[in-house]
């Protein structure tokens, strides 16, 4: 990716979403307090959109068991979207019920993915989003829809571009104004991104479409800038670089929030957030979920945190 070509001056909105993405595939159960507890630390750092948790079966995501009490426990700030994932009608009643701003809908390209990640055909899930439109429209809440495995299944190998443009031109007539291309287990490369982001910006606004980006491979910080050279201006990153989705085979953790932010920062791109607080919140998590965390910057630092001259080489000088 060549810098020289990177667009400056346009901000580049991260929607956090390590409380729900980063949190479900955790084998350790986080404590309610200590969710709203991380909450409210990335409301504090400067984000506009935090995915705050799903509401899903217990029986599916156990981990995320208690959206409803973490919706209702947070400490809301002026000019933050909190975002929450649902499944279906009866979700959707939930997540409103406890307060949510946004609701995120989720269905993938692949039928197999579908299969296994919400139990139905692509058909189904398409009616039930009608279902869900219809219900929203009672409510004082946006509407998000997500392409999953948007660049390749696990289980079928590569997507038809074609029908990633087909499923978000059913987005849009059923209302839903906001898609996320998601890639679900870092199939991703970026000049495949440069390609279909530039497609899909010719069916909506680059303020409505969202990249949902994995590092399984490596990619994800390339796939980020080219997205945004192709005009993508708003990405989905998790504290830490945690998650993965637990119905995708070798499905690992999510682009590292505090390694994009950095990424940014070094280049030009204004975010908006404050990068020493999000390392000091990504060096707690190992403490929080007992085991070590992806992310890159909050072990080696910011170029710009040096180090003390050893004492050697300072007697010599």
């Amino acid at each position: 990716m060549n810098e020289m070509n990177t667009p400056t001056g346009e901000r580049l909105i991260v929607q956090e979403v390590a409380p729900r993405d980063g949190l479900q595939i955790e084998p350790t159960w986080v404590e309610t307090a200590d969710k709203i507890a991380l909450i409210d630390g990335l409301s504090a750092a400067g984000f506009t959109r935090i995915e705050a948790g799903s509401f899903v079966s217990p029986k599916a995501i156990p981990a995320l068991r208690d959206g409803d009490d973490v919706f209702r426990g947070i400490a809301r700030r002026d000019g933050v979207i909190y975002v929450a994932l649902i499944p279906n009608l009866k979700g959707a009643q939930r997540a409103i019920d406890a307060g949510a701003d946004e609701l995120n809908l989720v269905m993938s390209a692949s039928q197999t993915h579908n299969r296994a990640n919400m139990r139905m055909s692509c058909e189904a899930s398409l009616a039930g989003f009608g279902e869900i439109v219809a219900f929203a429209k009672e409510h004082p809440v946006s509407l998000n829809a997500t392409v999953a495995t948007t660049f390749g299944c696990p289980f079928e190998g590569k997507i038809d571009e074609d029908r990633v443009l087909q499923i978000v031109q059913h987005y849009l007539s059923l209302g839903i104004a906001n898609v996320t291309l998601a890639d679900t287990t870092g199939m991703a490369n970026p000049r495949q991104v440069k390609r279909l982001v530039g497609r899909v910006l010719t069916l909506l606004p680059a303020a409505a479409l969202t990249l949902h980006f994995h590092n399984t491979r490596g990619l994800g910080l390339a796939n980020v800038l080219a997205a945004y050279e192709a005009g993508a201006r708003r990405f989905d990153a998790a504290l830490g670089g945690l998650g993965g989705c637990p119905f995708a085979p070798g499905a690992s953790g999510n682009i590292c929030t505090e390694d994009l932010v950095n990424l940014c920062d070094e280049i030009g791109i204004e975010t908006g957030i404050d990068l020493p607080h999000l390392i000091a919140m990504s060096r707690r998590l190992p403490a929080l979920l007992g085991h070590e965390v992806p992310g890159q910057v909050a072990k080696a630092g910011r170029n710009c945190d040096l180090h003390p001259i050893p004492p050697a080489l300072q007697q010599a000088a």
